[in-house]
């Protein structure tokens, strides 16, 4: 046991710990999740979360010990926002011809999650402060973060409820859409993309292709309204 010990010291203070880490648990979490049929509730995403922080927690880890490798994935994450859009330029000609009914899906979409938010928040007597935190969080955490700092909010609240609000979306979405009994991809694709950002659409795209685009562009609509709207709703709520 002490060997073992000192040497999961000596593998935690080196910067390829955190990046070996998550890589080795993802896999493992992937393989059983193929295993299961990719049952919602066994979504990889979800228990690499849960695998590696329990693990840091167990052993004493710091974070920032962690994060020192596990950021070579995080540099990561722009390039593969950005490859969302080679699903949307194939599919252009369809989303020039519902452009405008798009647009007004998101808007609502996201007047919605904001909505429901402010409700939750009001009916479970929560603190002004983590309503404020609460209310972005259908937005991808980076934006949200900024928007809850702006509304008088916590950013990193606001970041650790836009990561729940997305793996609680991935993980429900099927079985809601089924009961609703919506089966058209594009919508299932759209409706999981703008509540649950781009864990959401991580998981519509394992699904259908169909499904991964349309989430995708409204992972992208959420941030680029919410952006516009959002500091009107800060100045309101200010004033």
């Amino acid at each position: 046991m002490a060997d073992f010990v000192e040497l999961w010291i000596y593998l935690a203070s080196t910067p390829l710990f955190g990046l070996t880490a998550t890589l080795v648990t993802y896999v493992v979490a992937q393989a059983v999740y193929e295993r299961l049929g990719q049952a919602p509730w066994a979504n990889p995403v979800l228990w690499s979360v849960v695998a590696i922080g329990s693990a840091l927690v167990l052993t004493g880890t710091s974070y920032p010990s962690y994060f020192a490798g596990a950021q070579f994935i995080h540099v990561l994450l722009g390039p593969a926002v950005v490859a969302l859009a080679w699903p949307l330029w194939q599919r252009r000609a369809e989303l020039r011809a519902r452009g405008l009914r798009l647009v007004l899906a998101g808007l609502a979409g996201g007047v919605a999650t904001v909505a429901t938010a402010i409700g939750l928040g009001l009916m479970l007597d929560l603190p002004g402060e983590v309503i404020r935190s609460l209310v972005p969080k259908s937005v991808t955490a980076p934006v949200a973060m900024g928007l809850a700092d702006r509304l008088g909010g916590v950013p990193a609240m606001a970041a650790v409820f836009a990561v729940l609000t997305g793996m609680v979306g991935a993980v429900s979405a099927k079985a809601l859409f089924g009961l609703l009994r919506v089966h058209d991809w594009s919508v299932r694709g759209f409706a999981l993309g703008t509540t649950s950002h781009g864990i959401g659409a991580a998981r519509a795209m394992q699904v259908h292709p169909d499904a991964g685009a349309y989430a995708g562009l409204a992972l992208a609509l959420q941030v680029l309204l919410a952006s516009l709207w959002m500091p009107w709703l800060a100045n309101w709520w200010g004033g």
